[in-house]
């Protein structure tokens, strides 16, 4: 049998992606208005150094769970607001599984000039998880970011990681990757998509998640 064809059973059905998902307490798509917001408000620092520090834990409790059940062998990332805070702060898993990239009130300075055939490449969001789209990206970001001490830096992201960090803060402007596509493209369901994606399984000895 194909690889490329093999469905993972849970994992290839958006209907249960969506329950694993929501039953994490990642705020969903259509339920959540704090997703649309363009208002999350920047950490005042280092003044508010103990609130953001909170805002961090969360998220890093968070992406700990969801990769506990999910297999990502390209990175993720989650965002405040899908966790229910309104506040301007992201974390990404990189691609290669290094550390955790933690973004503290970010903000994108330049980047590439987007190409008219620019390379698509399919996202998904783990607020609307049971479906999968194609984006045009830069390939290149230069965000300007702070540390919990309210120091200002700046950094180059390229690559996949890039793609995964303007992912995140779109989501800190209330853009949605759906919102994106290019028109007369669809999101399609991630059944679908698992058809012609060979799915990345978990490190040896983590179970799939199973249907209850």
């Amino acid at each position: 049998m194909d690889p490329r064809r093999t469905v993972a059973g849970d994992l290839a059905d958006g209907a249960y992606l969506v329950r694993l998902m929501s039953g994490l307490g990642i705020r969903q798509l259509g339920a959540a208005p704090i997703l649309t917001r363009t208002d999350h408000a920047p950490f005042d620092l280092p003044a508010e150094r103990a609130e953001a520090e909170q805002a961090v834990h969360g998220l890093r409790r968070m992406a700990a769970r969801v990769e506990t059940l999910y297999p990502f062998g390209g990175g993720m990332g989650i965002a405040a607001p899908q966790i229910g805070i309104p506040r301007r702060v992201a974390i990404v898993r990189p691609p290669d599984g290094a550390d955790l990239v933690v973004l503290v009130n970010p903000v994108v300075l330049a980047s590439q000039p987007l190409p008219v055939r620019a390379r698509k490449h399919y996202e998904g969001c783990l607020s609307f998880f049971g479906v999968r789209g194609q984006v045009r990206r830069p390939e290149w970001i230069h965000v300007r970011h702070q540390t919990l001490d309210g120091e200002c830096r700046r950094t180059l992201f390229r690559g996949a990681l890039a793609r995964l960090v303007e992912h995140e803060i779109d989501h800190l402007d209330g853009v949605l990757y759906h919102q994106l596509l290019d028109a007369g493209d669809r999101l399609i369901p991630v059944g679908e998509y698992r058809k012609f994606t060979p799915i990345r399984r978990p490190p040896t000895g983590m179970p799939l998640p199973r249907t209850p």
